[in-house]
C-alpha cells in the first residue's frame, strides 16, 4: 500500500513552496501528526528546515542521482512510521533537463503516485493564474494535481478572484491564501535559505510559519488529499501546546545503537553543515562510528580513523578556522600519516592553503597548495557527471559518478601537481581546467557532492580505509 504524502510544487522557482512547505509541516506536527520531510533535488538548507520542522531527518529524492527503484524504497522507509509525507518540490513542477521531464518535480510525483498542491504566486495576477493552473493540469494528466494555495495575495479582494476564477475553470480547490508577508523570518542567501545552524532563533521562525499555515490554509483538506490516493483515512489530530522536535533529526544512529566499528570524524557546524543524512547513515550501515567535530568549538581533533568533511560556507567563518590553528595542524599531520579524508566542496576549501576574503588571505589546513577565493554569482552550479580517471583512496579508475556542485569561490591559486586531480568533469566545471578530485595520500577533496543511495560505492570504501587505518595504529601502539 502506498504510503499517504502529498507533493508541495509551484509554477517557478521563488513563489514561496519552501515557506508554505515548511509551515505545513510544521503545523501538522503541531496539531498531533507525524510527518515525514522530504526535499526534491540536490539540497542541503531547505532540507535543514524541513527536518527542523518536521524533528525528523529529512531525505532528498534526486531522480537524476538516484534510481526510481531507490526512490521508492528510501520513500517507503522513511514515510512507514509517519501519518503522512510532505515532499517539497523545485523550481516549477514541469521543469527538467531535458525535454522528456527527467528529473522533474512532475516526474517524482508520478513515481511516487502521489497527488500534487501547487503553490501559486498571486503578485499581480487574477484571472489570467487559472490559465497557468489549467494548462499545468492538462500539461500532463497523469500528474495528480488537486488543489492550489494562493500566496503573496494584495487583500481579500484579489484573494476571492483568484480564489474565483481558478475553482471555476479549473475545477479543484483553492486551499489556502497567505497575503504578503511584512516581515520576513527566513533571510536568503545566495539561491536558498540561510541554514539552520546559523542562528537561534530557527525555531522560533518556524513557530511563526505554522501559525500562519493554521491561520490562512485549510490543514485538514491538505491532510485528506495526502490520504485520498491511499483510500486510507488520516487519525484525528490531537493539538500540541507547542512544536516538538527530536534530539535525532540528523538521522544518524547513536553509538550504542551499531557495533563499535572504525571512528568516521564528521566535522559539524555552521561552517560545514551540508550533509545528506543518508550519507552518513550509510556509513553507519557500513560500520562506522560517527564521532562529530568542529573546529569551531574544538581545540584538537578526537580520535577518529577516518575525516568526512562536507560543504558549507566556510568564508562565513574564515577567521575562526584560521584561529583553530591546532586543529588545523593536527589534521595535516594526521593526513602524512595516512588518515583517510573525503571532502566535498567546503571541505575542500577548508584542506587548501588560504581563503583570500576582502584581500586579506585566512590559513586552512593547507593539505593542498590552493588559495581560493570568492565571487558574486556561482563559478559552478548544477549537477555534475565525473569520470574517475586517476588513482584515488576510495574509487576505481574508469567509474563514473553524478553528483552536483554548487559554490561561489575559485582556486585563484593553484600550486599542486595536476597529474594529483582524478576526476574528469563531463558535466559541470570542478576544481581547475575540466578536473576535480584533489588527491594527497588517503585524502580526496573535491566539489563535486555525492549521494550515498546514488553512488553506493562511497560509504564502504571509506569505511574500509578507516579500519585499514586503525589496524595500522593499533599494530604500531602495540610495538
Amino acid at each position: 500500500m502506498n504510503s499517504p504524502g502529498v507533493v508541495i510544487a509551484a509554477v517557478r522557482g521563488g513563489a514561496g513552496k519552501t515557506i508554505l512547505s515548511i509551515g505545513i509541516i510544521a503545523a501538522l506536527c503541531k496539531r498531533g501528526y507525524a510527518v515525514a520531510p522530504f526535499k526534491k533535488g540536490p539540497d542541503y538548507i531547505d532540507a535543514g528546515w524541513l527536518a527542523l520542522a518536521a524533528g525528523r531527518p529529512c531525505y532528498n529524492l534526486d531522480t537524476y542521482l538516484i534510481d526510481k527503484d531507490t526512490i521508492l524504497e528510501s520513500y517507503h522507509r522513511s514515510a512507514q512510521n509517519a501519518d503522512l509525507a510532505v515532499i517539497e518540490g523545485n523550481r516549477g513542477l514541469y521543469d527538467s533537463i531535458d525535454r522528456k521531464s527527467k528529473t522533474s518535480t512532475a516526474e517524482l510525483a508520478k513515481w511516487l503516485d502521489l497527488p500534487v498542491i501547487l503553490c501559486i504566486d498571486g503578485t499581480k495576477t487574477t484571472r489570467t493564474m487559472a490559465a497557468v493552473v489549467l494548462g499545468c493540469i492538462n500539461f500532463d494528466p497523469e500528474v495528480k494535481i488537486r488543489g492550489v494555495i494562493l500566496n503573496r495575495v494584495a487583500g481579500k479582494r484579489h484573494q476571492n478572484n483568484l480564489k474565483d476564477c481558478i475553482e471555476h475553470y479549473c475545477n479543484i480547490p483553492v486551499l489556502g491564501a497567505v497575503p504578503k508577508l511584512k516581515e520576513q523570518r527566513f533571510p536568503e542567501r545566495h539561491m536558498g535559505l540561510v541554514p539552520t545552524p546559523e542562528h537561534d532563533w530557527a525555531m522560533d521562525s518556524i513557530q511563526s510559519i505554522s501559525e500562519i499555515a493554521s491561520t490562512y490554509l485549510d490543514l485538514g483538506a491538505i491532510e485528506n488529499i495526502a490520504h485520498a490516493a491511499t483510500g486510507q483515512q488520516g487519525r484525528p489530530a490531537k493539538e500540541r501546546s507547542s512544536i516538538e522536535v527530536t534530539t535525532k533529526v540528523s538521522g544518524v544512529l547513536n553509538s550504542d545503537e551499531v557495533e563499535r566499528g572504525p571512528r568516521v570524524g564528521i566535522i559539524r557546524d555552521s561552517a560545514f553543515q551540508f550533509y545528506y543524512p543518508e550519507n552518513l547513515e550509510a556509513l553507519n550501515r557500513a560500520g562506522a562510528e560517527l564521532v562529530f567535530t568542529s573546529p569551531l568549538e574544538d581545540e584538537t581533533l578526537p580520535d577518529v580513523n577516518a575525516l568526512y568533511i562536507g560543504g558549507g560556507f566556510p568564508e562565513t567563518h574564515a577567521r575562526e578556522l584560521a584561529e583553530s590553528k591546532a586543529y588545523r595542524e593536527q589534521i595535516r599531520s594526521l593526513v602524512e600519516k595516512g588518515l583517510p579524508v573525503y571532502a566535498e566542496c567546503g571541505g575542500l576549501m577548508y584542506l587548501g592553503a588560504a581563503l583570500l576574503l576582502n584581500e586579506k588571505a585566512y590559513p586552512m589546513v593547507n593539505v593542498f597548495p590552493i588559495v581560493f577565493d570568492f565571487h558574486r554569482k556561482p563559478q559552478g552550479h548544477g549537477y555534475t557527471i565525473v569520470k574517475v580517471t586517476g588513482q584515488n583512496p576510495f574509487y576505481p579508475v574508469g567509474m563514473q559518478i553524478k553528483g552536483h556542485e554548487f559554490h561561489y569561490s575559485k582556486a585563484v591559486e593553484f600550486k599542486g601537481d595536476k597529474n594529483s586531480l582524478a576526476f574528469s568533469m563531463q558535466r559541470g566545471v570542478g576544481l581547475i581546467d575540466g578536473k576535480d578530485g584533489i588527491c594527497h595520500k588517503n585524502v580526496l577533496a573535491t566539489y563535486t557532492h555525492i549521494h550515498a543511495l546514488g553512488t553506493s560505492a562511497w560509504a564502504g570504501a571509506l569505511v574500509k580505509k578507516a579500519q585499514a587505518f586503525r589496524d595500522k595504529s593499533d599494530s604500531l601502539n602495540s610495538t
